[in-house]
C-alpha cells in the first residue's frame, strides 16, 4: 500500500482528500505545517509527499530544500500559485512534480500514481544507473554509446549533455533554467530555444514518433523529464 503525507493547512481540503484516497486504497498521514511535515516524513517514511507552498511556519521551497539534504522522498507539489517562476523554484529545489488549485481529483490521482509507479520501478540506486533500455533504444552513459533498433546512433557533446542530465533525473520533472544552467552554463538560464532545439534533435534520433514522444517528455513552461 503506497504510504502518502499531505502537507496542508486547509482542513476543508484535507478532510475530502483524505477521505478520497483512503477509498483507493491509500493509507495517508497529514501534516498542518512544514516543521510537522519534516518530522513526519523522518517518522513514518512516506512513499510520496503532497505538499502546499503556503504553510503557516515556513515556505513549501524551505520543505523541500530541507528534504532534500537527506531525503529523495517524491514530492509532488499541490498550490494555488500559478505563476512559472514559483513551479519552477519548486522544481529546482528538488520537487517532482506540480499542479495548480484547484484541480480535479482524476487529474491529482493520474498525478500522484505516475510518481508511486516512477519510483517504485526505478529503486533508490536507478538515478547512479549508467545503462538505461527501453523497447525503442539503450543508452550507455559510460560508454558514451546509443543505440536504437540494432543501431548504433550518433549524439553531438551537448546532445549527450542535455540527455544525462534528464536520465541521472529520470522520472523527475527538470526544469528550464536548470537544464540551461547545466549544460551551457549559468549565464545561458533564459535561452530556453536552445531547449526546443536541442531536445527535438534528440527526440529526432531517439524516439519510434518524436511528434508524440514516449520518453522525452515536455511539461509546457515548466520543463522536461525522462521517463523509461
Amino acid at each position: 500500500m503506497t504510504r502518502v503525507l499531505l502537507v496542508d493547512d486547509e482542513p476543508q481540503l484535507v478532510r475530502p482528500l483524505v477521505i478520497s484516497l483512503k477509498a483507493r486504497k491509500y493509507e495517508v498521514e497529514s501534516a498542518q505545517d512544514g516543521g510537522a511535515a519534516l518530522d513526519a516524513v523522518a517518522a513514518c517514511r512516506p512513499d510520496v509527499v503532497l505538499l502546499d507552498l503556503g504553510l503557516p511556519d515556513m515556505d513549501g521551497i524551505d520543505v523541500i530544500k530541507r528534504l532534500r539534504v537527506w531525503s529523495k522522498v517524491p514530492i509532488l507539489v499541490v498550490s494555488a500559485r500559478h505563476g512559472s517562476e514559483d513551479k519552477v523554484r519548486a522544481l529546482d529545489a528538488g520537487a517532482d512534480d506540480y499542479i495548480t488549485k484547484p484541480f480535479s481529483m482524476d487529474e491529482l490521482l493520474a498525478r500522484l500514481g505516475a510518481v508511486a509507479r516512477r519510483t517504485s520501478t526505478r529503486g533508490p540506486a536507478a538515478a547512479d544507473e549508467a545503462v538505461v533500455e527501453t523497447e525503442e533504444f539503450t543508452v550507455d552513459l559510460l560508454a558514451r554509446k546509443a543505440r536504437r533498433r540494432g543501431r548504433n546512433i550518433r549524439l553531438t557533446p551537448t546532445e549527450w549533455h542535455l540527455l544525462e542530465v534528464l536520465i541521472r533525473n529520470r522520472g523527475r520533472l527538470v526544469s528550464q533554467r536548470r537544464l540551461l544552467q547545466e549544460v551551457w552554463g549559468a549565464s545561458y538560464g533564459t535561452q530556453t530555444h536552445y531547449l526546443r532545439v536541442y531536445m527535438a534533435h534528440l527526440r529526432r534520433k531517439l524516439e519510434a514518433d518524436p511528434s508524440h514522444p514516449r520518453h522525452l517528455i515536455t511539461a509546457p513552461g515548466m520543463g522536461y523529464r525522462f521517463d523509461v
